[in-house]
């Protein structure tokens, strides 16, 4: 197949991923010690393992001490390629970081990919490492799971924050909706995606069945539209202005849990919605410097809904 052009690589949702690794610093992102951006020191993990649940050995890791706060990863990501730069930034946190099914180190299993199942995986986890309750941050992909997390195990759900994520198949824009069904393993060719699965030990032969696997959850329609209106764990919804999110989609739930008021009067909402100027999906993950304050600030505030006084 003709290899897909750097220009439409932009346009997707999971492809442009692949073009985020080549335009930043590939080696850092793919580097198994994680490097503080700021200080230049290694962030060793204080644990990493297996998880079994669900008949999936899920790889996981640990940093820091704290609050907990589980990070969930994009389709066709791993823990190095998705979350090296961002772990720095939350090092007052006790960040857990795992590979879902299929993904990284976590081997594949006879099972249908779903965000439901991957949701419980995350449960189990959460059981593994004996905490309770947490704090979820969720991109793309990750995002839905992080929906279905709350919707399915709501006790161990804190708050959540969803970046780039969907709760209903049409919550993309059309014309990327419609680009999943070209998505193939011949567009990632040499990609560093595709030079990390391999790199971690699961077999090349089986490259194009795991792409076709993890894309398949986008080709099915869904609609939890219902269930997340009814989540009762506080929101924060962060997308670019020039996301695959439509603006409209991120809005719809954030009115359905009490925004769309003026603040001033009613008081503001537990849930909050943030839309990040000259921002794409993929660039998203590139403003933690502008996104850090505002997600510390949702996951420490008391969320005093009442209206200020003068």
């Amino acid at each position: 197949m003709k290899r897909i052009t750097l220009l439409w690589f932009t346009t997707t949702i999971f492809l442009g991923l692949l073009v985020s690794c080549v335009h930043t610093p590939v080696k850092q992102a793919q580097e198994s010690s994680r490097k503080d951006s700021l200080s230049g020191k290694a962030l060793p993990a204080s644990a990493t393992g297996y998880a079994d649940v669900n008949g999936l050995k899920m790889y996981y890791e640990v940093y820091g001490k704290g609050k907990p706060l589980v990070l969930l990863h994009g389709s066709y990501m791993t823990i190095p390629l998705n979350w090296s730069n961002i772990i720095p930034y939350f090092t007052d946190r006790k960040v857990i970081v795992a590979e879902m099914q299929g993904h990284g180190r976590t081997r594949d299993i006879s099972r249908k990919i779903s965000y439901e199942s991957m949701a419980d995986d995350v449960s189990g986890l959460l059981k593994h490492l004996k905490i309770d309750s947490a704090d979820i941050l969720g991109y793309s992909m990750g995002g839905g799971i992080a929906y279905q997390l709350a919707i399915r195990h709501p006790d161990q759900v804190r708050r959540l924050i969803v970046l780039s994520g969907s709760y209903r198949h049409d919550g993309w824009w059309p014309d990327v909706e419609k680009m999943y069904s070209t998505i193939n393993a011949d567009m990632f060719k040499g990609s560093p995606i595709e030079k990390q699965y391999d790199s971690l030990g699961n077999d090349p032969k089986h490259f194009p069945e795991f792409v076709k696997k993890v894309i398949q959850i986008d080709l099915e329609p869904y609609d939890w539209s219902k269930e997340v209106k009814a989540i009762k764990a506080p929101l924060f919804q962060i997308i670019g202005d020039a996301d695959g999110i439509r603006y409209e989609h991120a809005l719809e739930l954030y009115t359905a849990l009490g925004g769309g008021k003026m603040g001033d009067i009613h008081g503001l909402p537990k849930s909050r919605l943030a839309i990040v100027p000259g921002t794409t999906h993929i660039g998203i993950m590139y403003r933690m410097d502008w996104l850090t304050p505002m997600i510390n600030d949702f996951l420490d505030s008391d969320l005093n809904t009442a209206p200020p006084t003068f």
